[in-house]
């Protein structure tokens, strides 16, 4: 049924735009749209304000599924200005309603103001692989019974199999006969499984867009980039489909979602949580970490697996924390040059703050060394364990991954043996000089340049300064926090933390005693 008031202009204009949405023709949408910095669009995924922004997730998202216009209803808000209601039949099954407000704009009818409610989706196949209520049901008690996990698409699941975030390789691969120990700790803590969650491929990237099953949304930052590798747990995290992401961290894979959409994300200490049963990218710096909302659920989680008695799957090495933390911060002033001036800015207010608490920390500014020369040896090292490992299928299959992950590997099979040696010894160094760095005090730093970039935007530059900040970590193998207590334009920005080795949970607590100083009033 239609209104049948509804003015002829205004219909024609409707039934202009509802063809141009099922063409995904981006031109006519474009003009449909008002111009300007007040037109809005929202959806279960956020608001977007202004045209540009529009613009912008149109030209990313592809055309409409089928569908037929069943009901259109008016209601006049003023001169020159409607409010239109219409319900969506898809073809292919379920209901949608769309709620615009239109006004005429020089003589044509233009949308001011729109809102999307989609058909009920079955799963977000962006976020997730495999999911369930629960996927797999953990012990009935424990400490972290009542929690849900979304599990990376790199760890092993009885009678699943690994996908590494390449529709080719998961065909290809074989079900696992044995969970993986970072799996089973949480499962015998009392947590679920929430799914299997989706990865860049072969966990070959920061970014978190993945050309086979879509981007993941960004539940902090409507229409930007989510980070990667850990993708799909961070965004099953962060719009609350899951309490805890198990994920993976070889240059930043960890940290740097968790700074993009609002997390806590901890890297810990390279080798104390055995890969048994992950599918490595790079040896020498893959780690096993989790995502989370809050610190408490994060030191909750790194208290299990973490400790001797409560982990199966914990190498011991250095004892369950390491001892308190020194309440000593040092910035480095060569990451901090990679830092945009938003966030730097936003950063040295905190510093300011927090320094005149009535708890406060000190800081002293450091050397790190050359970044350049850091990230370049970690390439090249990172780049000959990838081909080692993924060489022989990837040219067994070629075409098989999206381009820039191609790329990468491109260059990483070009790495001679003779250029890994050398760069593995100027590796020696760096590693060292970090490690004496943080024997009695804990590095303190933006996690990366600033806000997640918008998936539009050319992200080559932030990933090169992205890498620069989070590489020095993986170099010496320390436990590294991403705490979200920077907002820069709207959007959270982490605050790195890096200690010396096996003093992951004192680490997290130590975050937490910043956290808490911020959520008092510090810096505000």
């Amino acid at each position: 049924m239609t209104d049948a008031t509804i003015p002829a202009e205004l219909r024609d204009a409707f039934d202009a735009y509802e063809r141009a949405i099922v063409a995904n023709d981006l031109d006519a949408l474009d003009a449909f749209f008002a111009p300007g910095s007040d037109t809005l669009r929202g959806d279960p995924a956020g608001l977007l304000v202004g045209h540009d922004a529009i613009s912008g997730f149109r030209s990313l998202r592809g055309g409409v599924p089928p569908r037929d216009i069943t009901d259109v209803h008016y209601r006049p808000l003023g001169p020159d200005v409607a409010l239109l209601m219409s319900v969506s039949r898809f073809r292919g099954g379920g209901r949608g309603l769309q709620t615009q407000v239109w006004q005429r704009i020089d003589g044509s009818w233009l949308i001011t103001a729109a809102h999307v409610a989609p058909r009920t989706p079955a799963l977000d196949r962006s976020i997730w692989r495999s999911v369930g209520d629960p996927f797999q049901q953990g012990a009935w008690e424990g400490p972290l019974a009542g929690l849900t996990v979304a599990v990376k698409d790199l760890f092993a699941i009885a009678g699943f199999r690994i996908g590494a975030g390449n529709p080719t390789y998961l065909e290809g691969a074989r079900p696992e006969k044995v969970t993986a120990p970072a799996v089973a700790d949480l499962l015998r803590a009392g947590a679920s499984l929430r799914g299997i969650a989706r990865t860049d491929e072969f966990a070959y990237s920061i970014a978190g867009d993945n050309v086979h099953y879509g981007t993941p949304p960004n539940g902090a930052v409507v229409g930007a980039l989510p980070g990667g590798s850990s993708s799909g747990p961070a965004s099953a995290v962060a719009v609350g489909h899951a309490d805890i992401g198990l994920a993976t961290d070889t240059a930043g894979s960890i940290r740097v979602p968790a700074s993009y959409q609002g997390l806590w994300g901890l890297r810990t200490t390279h080798d104390l949580v055995p890969r048994q049963g992950m599918l490595p990218l790079a040896q020498s710096f893959d780690t096993i970490g989790w995502l989370t909302r809050d610190g408490d659920t994060l030191e909750r989680v790194a208290e299990w697996c973490l400790s001797y008695d409560g982990s199966a799957s914990t190498e011991n090495v250095y004892g369950a924390s390491g001892g308190d933390l020194p309440w000593r911060f040092l910035v480095p002033d060569e990451i901090l040059a990679c830092v945009e001036p938003a966030t730097r800015e936003a950063f040295s207010k905190l510093l300011a703050a927090l320094s005149a608490s009535d708890d406060p920390p000190p800081f002293r500014a450091v050397e790190t060394g050359d970044l350049d020369a850091a990230f370049t040896a970690f390439r090249t090292v990172q780049g000959a364990e990838a081909w080692r490992n993924n060489g022989e299928w990837l040219r067994a299959h070629p075409g098989a991954v999206g381009p820039a992950v191609a790329e990468r590997f491109a260059v990483a099979a070009r790495i001679t043996p003779a250029d890994e040696d050398a760069a593995r010894r100027d590796l020696e160094p760096i590693a060292a000089h970090l490690a004496e760095l943080v024997d009695g005090a804990v590095l303190v730093f933006p996690t990366v340049p600033g806000p997640a970039p918008q998936r539009t935007a050319d992200v080559d530059a932030v990933r090169a300064a992205t890498l620069r900040m989070t590489a020095p970590a993986a170099i010496a193998g320390l436990p590294s926090i991403s705490v979200p207590l920077l907002t820069v334009d709207g959007a959270p920005v982490g605050v790195c933390l890096v200690s010396r080795a096996g003093t992951d949970i004192a680490l997290v607590r130590l975050a937490r005693r910043l956290a808490a100083l911020v959520e008092a009033g510090v810096g505000r």
